[in-house]
């Protein structure tokens, strides 16, 4: 990490001998300061390691905050403030010693608060819709349904500088989880003392490499780094914007004149003239865009209904021809690039239906026959404000119209606005995206669980529920495999949702810029990022 960072600042000083070390510092003549400015496009709507659930939130908490491990520049987990870890012979118990670090106010980081995180996330009071990524805890489960108590939970401070990780089964991909989010610690102190922590700059405390310097509410979020950081020689960058532009043509605009230094997801209509630039990237990203169907209400409390929908929409077209960057079309859930003792996950099966628009009528038919439609109930579809949202909503509602004959309303909400939409229920058919916190078929698959949060679609089936249960028992690796395909094809027979493709990324960076990382599950991360010219 070191010598990359060595080598970095030898390449400016051979390139433009005039400038100065970069240390951040303004004032020397031809410096180059470290600073950039990227776009989330909204307003996060939680900076609560506890409450956040979705990218935008979880990018910028990757840079504020730091857990047990981190992932390193090849994406991998590292022991970050786990100075030492040892694991029984049943590798069910782990034990941590927690490394000299602080907090942004000066406390000490403690094992007292990953212990108090650990078990706010889980507290039913709290209302976590990420709490179930720690059930993987003994205890866990029961207490955050009610069911248990937090001391039955197995996370227990043994003393400031040893955590004690007690866990229900073996789980091979532990330290996978522990860079994820729900499992950072939070100041017990702060927290208490001011249910709005996180709501504001103000008051705001965290541990990560990087510190909140101020909150213009959906405008900006600026980020400055954290001296107090026990590995601060490692971080490169050390001032970062989030800029809060959600229209594509604004921030494409933006970033060609230089105000926006990275941006992701291009405006459709200017990819083709971009794809020869230098600064035009595109990149893997581990997730799957869908419409949800609420399984509650009509139309699509018939699974024929979901059926059609789902067999009547072109996915290569709106590939080729809508969003562009290289995505793949989707006929299952599970996204490609997990590699099992088999070969790759989504290989061993690529598709659970194919599109048939005859088919796709048949079904309808025979759903308002069994139902007594004489018309299919109105549709309206839901989305988040976007260009590139909005123009694949209405190629699908296009598609359905002469395909099915059906008429689709479209409905878009501010992203804030749209979670709190669809949490309560309040749609019928809406765009998702899923995007797994590690590469596996199980952060995936664990979204359409019977108690999953964040689960909207109404849908519950015991068989894929005690499938993906099953699963996460299993240590052998082939056949764990095979009892998550037989989940997913539990799934895939009932349809709550209509996959529409596995996700990549495109991005405009800037040629002054080097080292950014482009994780295949996460935004890109900003902390060996150098700026090597003005």
């Amino acid at each position: 990490m070191k010598k990359s960072v060595l080598f970095s600042l030898l390449m400016v000083l051979v390139v433009v001998p005039f400038l100065t070390a970069c240390n951040g510092n303004s004032g020397s003549e031809g410096e180059v300061e470290q600073e950039i400015t990227v776009n989330a496009k909204s307003e996060p709507p939680s900076l609560d390691p506890a409450l956040a659930t979705d990218t935008t939130s979880g990018w910028v908490l990757d840079h504020l905050f730091e857990g047990l491990y981190t992932k390193s520049k090849e994406g991998e987990p590292v022991a970050a403030l786990a100075e030492d870890v040892k694991v029984s012979e049943d590798k069910k118990v782990y034990t941590f010693t927690i490394r000299d670090a602080k907090w942004s106010n000066g406390d000490p980081v403690t094992a007292g608060d990953f212990e108090y995180a650990w078990k706010r996330v889980l507290n039913p009071d709290t209302g976590s819709s990420f709490a179930f990524y720690l059930y993987y805890l003994k205890g866990a489960e029961a207490y955050n349904k009610g069911e248990g108590s937090a001391e039955d939970v197995g996370v227990t401070a043994v003393d400031e500088k040893t955590l004690k990780v007690e866990l229900k089964s073996p789980t091979g991909f532990f330290e996978k989880l522990l860079t994820f989010w729900p499992y950072y610690p939070v100041n017990q102190k702060v927290v208490e003392e001011n249910e709005n922590w996180a709501s504001a700059a103000d008051g705001y405390v965290s541990n990560g490499a990087y510190t909140l310097k101020s909150w213009k509410h959906d405008s900006e979020l600026v980020a400055e780094k954290n001296d107090d950081y026990w590995n601060k020689e490692s971080i490169s960058m050390e001032k970062i914007t989030w800029a809060m532009v959600n229209d594509a043509t604004t921030y494409y605009q933006m970033y060609k004149s230089g105000e926006l230094d990275l941006i992701d997801t291009l405006p459709t209509d200017v990819i083709a003239q971009e794809k020869d630039s230098e600064d035009f990237k595109i990149k893997p990203y581990f997730g799957t865009y869908m419409y949800m169907f609420n399984v509650d209400k009509e139309p699509f409390t018939n699974p024929k209904v979901r059926r059609a929908f789902a067999l009547a929409i072109n996915r290569q077209a709106i590939t080729e021809n809508i969003s562009q960057a290289g995505e793949q079309p989707a006929y299952a859930f599970v996204p490609y690039g997990v590699e099992g003792p088999n070969g790759d996950f989504r290989k061993q099966k690529e598709k659970y239906f194919d599109e048939n628009v005859e088919k796709a009528k048949q079904l309808l038919e025979e759903a308002k026959q069994e139902e007594g439609w004489d018309e299919l109930p109105q549709v309206e579809m839901v989305y988040n404000t976007s260009e590139n949202h909005k123009k694949i909503a209405e190629g699908i509602q296009e598609m359905l119209k002469q395909n099915l004959g059906v008429e689709v309303s479209l409905n878009n909400q501010e992203w804030k606005t749209y979670l709190d939409t669809t949490k309560q229920g309040n749609f019928q058919m809406a765009r998702m995206g899923w995007i797994g916190i590690y590469v596996d078929p199980t952060p995936i698959l664990d979204y359409y669980l019977g108690d999953s949060p964040n689960n909207r679609t109404n849908w519950v089936n015991e068989k894929y529920d005690d499938l993906i249960e099953k699963s996460k028992g299993i240590q052998d690796e082939a056949e764990r495999m095979e009892v998550l395909h037989q989940a997913e094809s539990v799934l895939m027979e009932d349809l709550p949702f209509m996959p529409v493709y596995f996700y990549s990324q495109n991005f405009l960076t800037s040629e002054k810029y080097e080292g950014v990382v482009y994780p295949v599950n996460r935004m890109p991360d900003l902390r060996w990022a150098e700026k090597v010219s003005n």
